[in-house]
């Protein structure tokens, strides 16, 4: 049943003890155990939170032994998801009464090969969804593998319907609407882009979804990176974390620039159907009757790419992972 009430949320800006799991996994337990004493009910951390982003100002696109150590590196500090590490974070959901958001690099556990960046939530009951990046970006791409897209659910919660993409997927207008489609009411936004244009993004998607955002950046200084990767005294990521109202797209926490902390509002989820009232992106106001035909009439406005047939439908219906 869809919850109405107020929920307490949390963004939690800060970087990873990074390519080192276990410590990352610590850090990842004191921080939703600092957010829980705040009140939180859902806590969000950032992107490859376990434990490395492979960030374009942090390795280099060239095929070199380097590259394929930190890959090497990478991967022994990953994730298995179901795994140890999953195991231990759904525990303190149960023992908290909290939800989890949180941004891994999640290994294949049968084999040794491709990464993916995924997104998982958690609750009181264990694990609830993964979601894999459907499209890594620019030097990802030297990392991570692509994800399917089976796994765009808005996952119905008793902290309210919660769904989201990773990172620049964000600008991927038709994987937002996929997710749309879902009707979510909190919206989990891991990034690692630190910049003003990415707060306005989230802002249009708060007040084109109705659902309220949770954006979550890692803040990164030269000393937090590991042995190994050439460091200078300066930020790498300011962070830029924010909490942001879907019916009125204000920015009511952050955003947090330039150090580590944890934001945290109480998101009234009545607001994100008094929304609807107005506009329906998905609904009243989508008309995909014109806007699929459209696309997939020949010499339609796509460019000439593959499209939707007449009538498809974008999305599934809501649903998660068994436990």
């Amino acid at each position: 049943m869809t919850s109405f009430a107020t929920v307490r949320v949390a963004a939690v800006q800060a970087a990873p003890v990074m390519l080192d799991l276990d410590a990352s996994l610590d850090k990842a337990v004191a921080l939703t155990r600092d957010a829980a004493a705040q009140g939180a009910q859902l806590i969000v951390l950032p992107e490859c939170f376990l434990s490395f982003y492979p960030s374009s100002a942090l390795t280099e696109s060239r095929y070199d032994e380097a590259q394929i150590d930190l890959f090497e590196r990478m991967w022994h500090s990953a994730v298995d998801v179901p795994g140890r590490e999953v195991d231990r974070l759904a525990a303190v959901c149960a023992e908290l009464g909290i939800h989890l958001s949180i941004g891994v690099n999640e290994r294949e556990s049968d084999r040794p090969g491709t990464l993916y960046n995924a997104q998982l939530l958690l609750g009181p009951t264990g694990l609830l969804s993964k979601h894999r990046k459907l499209m890594p970006t620019y030097q990802e791409r030297l990392f991570h593998g692509m994800g399917d897209g089976d796994d765009l659910h808005v996952v119905d919660t008793p902290v309210g319907r919660i769904g989201g993409l990773v990172c620049w997927e964000h600008r991927m207008p038709l994987a937002r609407y996929a997710v749309y489609r879902g009707g979510p009411q909190i919206w989990v936004a891991p990034t690692m882009d630190d910049r003003d244009i990415w707060r306005a993004l989230m802002r249009t998607i708060a007040y084109e979804s109705g659902a309220w955002v949770v954006s979550v950046c890692q803040y990164i200084h030269g000393r937090d990176l590991p042995e190994g990767i050439p460091a200078d005294d300066r930020v790498y990521s300011e962070g830029g974390s924010a909490i942001i109202a879907g019916d009125s797209g204000d920015v009511v926490a952050g955003p947090l620039v330039g150090e580590e902390g944890i934001l945290v509002a109480d998101c009234d989820l009545r607001t994100t159907l008094r929304a609807k009232k107005w506009f329906d992106a998905v609904g009243h106001y989508s008309r995909e009757d014109v806007l699929l035909r459209v696309l997939a009439e020949p010499g339609g406005t796509n460019g000439g790419h593959s499209s939707p047939r007449a009538g498809a439908t974008l999305g599934r219906d809501s649903q998660a992972l068994t436990p």
